[in-house]
This record gives C-alpha cells, sequence and structure tokens, in this order.
C-alpha cells in the first residue's frame, strides 16, 4: 500500500509537470487560496476583494477542497477542486499564486508563475527554523525545518503585518526576497465593517441575540495533540455550567477552533450560552460582533486589538506551552495586551472586570497597538495588490 501511494504521487507530480509543458501561461489568470483550500477568508480573500473591484481585467480562481465547496457556491466564487485535474492546469498557467499557507512540497512553480505568501499571523510562538523542536504527527525538527526552508524557497513576495514581524519572518523561514511590510488585508475590514449598524446586521445573518454582549473565544492548536497529521484535538478546559451559571444571562460565547483542529465538541444543553462558529468562513466577521476576545497563544490578539476593545488570556497550560511545545518571541506573561488566567473562577473574574471603563489603560493596550499595528488603516489590500501588480505587469514587458 505505501509503495501504491509513493507510485500514485510520483505520476501525480509528473502529471502537474505535464501540464506545465503542454499549456501556455495566462497572464491574466490568479489562483487564490487559503487554508488548504477550506476557507474563503484571510488575506487573500481581501485582496480577492479589492482586486476583482479594482482589476477587472484579471480572471480571479479560488483552489479549494472539494470538502468546502459550498462556502464558495453559495458566494457564487469561481473555483477549481484542489488536485484534480483542472487545478493542475490552472496551477501551471496562471501568472499569480496567492495563499496563506504552505501548499504540499511536491508542487513544482512554474517559472514564470510568481507566488505571493501572505502568510496568517504576526508570530507569539516561535515559527520554522525557530523551533527548537518540533512535535507534531508525521515528521521530526530536521525534515520540518527542511520541508519548510523548501518551500519558501519558492516565494517570491511575503507580507508582513509589521517591523516586528518582517524580522522574524526573514529568519524563520530563511527568506530573502521582497517582503511586503504593509499591515495585513484582512484587517482592512475591522476598519470599514465594525460599526453599531454592521454590527447589529450580521448579529442577524448568524442569529446571535442582539441584546446580549458576545465573548469570542479563538484558541489555538496544540502541536502535541492530535489524532493524525493534520487533525487535531481541543476540549474545552474550562466548566461550561459554570460559566453558563455567571455570565448567561448577560453574555453568548461564540467559540472558534483553529482550522486544524478536527474536534466537534459537545455543547448540547448551552446552545443558547455557546455558538460554534468553527466553520464560518472567515473570522473577521466574529471579531466585529465581539465584545471581548478570550484567547491563548494563537496570532488573533494582534488582529483584535485594531478594535480596541478588550482581550483575555486563558492560559491553563503556559508553562507546557512555552516552555516545550514552542516557546515565545517576547516576554507575553508581561506584555499580553490584557490578564493571563488558568483557571474558571478567575476567567469569570476577569470577563466581569471588562467591562471596566479602565480596563485597557490598565493592560497598556495601547502601547501593544503601537507596536504590532502601525501600519493597520484600512488600506492594506490596496498597498499589497498595487505592488503585485506592477510586478506583474513589468514582467510581461
Amino acid at each position: 500500500m505505501k509503495k501504491l501511494k509513493s507510485l500514485g504521487l510520483k505520476l501525480y507530480k509528473a502529471s502537474f509537470w505535464l501540464c506545465g509543458k503542454l499549456f501556455n501561461k495566462d497572464h491574466s489568470l490568479i489562483i487564490f487560496e487559503s487554508f488548504l483550500g477550506k476557507q474563503y477568508s484571510d488575506n487573500p480573500r481581501a485582496l480577492y476583494e479589492y482586486m476583482s473591484i479594482h482589476h477587472p481585467e484579471y480572471r480571479l480562481l479560488w483552489s479549494v477542497d472539494k470538502r468546502y465547496a459550498e462556502t464558495f457556491e453559495r458566494y457564487d466564487l469561481p473555483y477549481i477542486k484542489r488536485f484534480s485535474l483542472n487545478w493542475m492546469i490552472y496551477m501551471n498557467k496562471s501568472t499569480l499564486w496567492i495563499t496563506n499557507s504552505r501548499l504540499p512540497l511536491w508542487i513544482p512553480k512554474p517559472k514564470t508563475t510568481t507566488y505571493v505568501q501572505t502568510w496568517h499571523g504576526t508570530p507569539l510562538k516561535k515559527l520554522a527554523t525557530d523551533m527548537d523542536e518540533v512535535y507534531m504527527p508525521g515528521t521530526n525538527t530536521e525534515k520540518y525545518k527542511r520541508n519548510f526552508t523548501k518551500e519558501s524557497a519558492k516565494w517570491d513576495f511575503l507580507i508582513s503585518p509589521n517591523e516586528y514581524s518582517t524580522e522574524i519572518f526573514r529568519r524563520a523561514f530563511q527568506f530573502d526576497k521582497t517582503v511586503l511590510e504593509t499591515g495585513y488585508p484582512r484587517n482592512d475590514f475591522l476598519y470599514t465593517n465594525s460599526d453599531e449598524a454592521a454590527v447589529s446586521n450580521l448579529k442577524k445573518e448568524i442569529n446571535l441575540p442582539e441584546d446580549k454582549k458576545v465573548i469570542l473565544y479563538a484558541p489555538t492548536w496544540r502541536d502535541d495533540s492530535y489524532h493524525a497529521k493534520g487533525r487535531y484535538k481541543f476540549n474545552l478546559e474550562f466548566d461550561l455550567k459554570q460559566m453558563y451559571e455567571a455570565l448567561g444571562e448577560e453574555y453568548v460565547i461564540v467559540l472558534r477552533l483553529h482550522y486544524l483542529v478536527s474536534e466537534n465538541l459537545d455543547i448540547s444543553g448551552y446552545e443558547d450560552f455557546i455558538y460554534d462558529f468553527s466553520k464560518y468562513e472567515d473570522i473577521r466577521g466574529l471579531y466585529s460582533i465581539s465584545d471581548l476576545l478570550i484567547t491563548d497563544y494563537s496570532s488573533v490578539f494582534f488582529d483584535y486589538a485594531n478594535l480596541e476593545r478588550p482581550m483575555i488570556f486563558y492560559v491553563y497550560d503556559i508553562d507546557n506551552y512555552r516552555d516545550k511545545l514552542r516557546g515565545f518571541y517576547f516576554d507575553f506573561e508581561n506584555q499580553a495586551p490584557g490578564p493571563l488566567v488558568k483557571t474558571t473562577d478567575a476567567l469569570i473574574d476577569v470577563i466581569k472586570e471588562s467591562e471596566s471603563s479602565d480596563f485597557n489603560e490598565i493592560y497598556n493596550t495601547k502601547a501593544f497597538r503601537d507596536k504590532f499595528c502601525l501600519l493597520e488603516d484600512g488600506h492594506a489590500s490596496e498597498r499589497v495588490a498595487e505592488e503585485v501588480i506592477c510586478h506583474l505587469r513589468n514582467k510581461i514587458v
């Protein structure tokens, strides 16, 4: 079976390469992909939305995992099924790839194709070659780092949200080509769709009660807690009954798990208190409707800081995560823009404290925003798109 799988991969790779020889380049074709084809979201979505309006001369297509095609059909988006024959043809014909996570290593990038890697977050936890040990299934530390840098060598552009990230990305990804330090395109939405009317409309659209405050709980994945390669475990590590009894009259919780987490959490009995939006197409809307964020080590808090709303860090396993799994790039415990708590009791207490008008001042969130959100102004998509389009035009000339 293993030999057959290896042979199949070799044949597929050869077919992909052959498509590059048989089909001419289409200088108007751009391929977008978000989180392995699973979402219509993130930086690729923001760039797609900008380009579809301001550059109608280009043909824009999404690369989509067939299991997640419903979202793209609902939005009437042009797409091709990932790894299909058409996908191999169009990936080779396209003049530009835009994605926010690594493509499979075996995919050869045509010499005439430009590859824009948007990535998907400001780093708190160590990345790629900066990691001391790798605990993910199906790989080891040396192999992981080697494969990562083989992939990053294919990138022509890398988007960075701030100066801090640029320095880390260049080193951790061993990337020496063009970094577009522009702010993140995905955060443009937070400057244009977070007013009272927009929030009210979105709450109605997704059937959330308008008379209650919204807590967004968006934790990250754990490298060493998994079912299989690419499928990670997650448990709610707070007492849901206790949270409901203390907060249920005033709040609802919107749960957004990381795209790598494959759990279907049992929230039966609490459907009017906790809502699982893990499969909702884009977290940006959940940012806008929420009154406060609870997270842990996820990069979501760097984006959420743009809204200037309270943030709480539920870090019940911080010692293991910090000292074994990943490690941090800065003193998270002393510089996080909100309180760090480890128990349900403490979590409830700081949620209630977050209602005070001076909560953000206590945790010096302005200094945090000044460092990490300085470039965010609602125009990052424009800056990235125009730079890349200029590059494409110059290549043709």
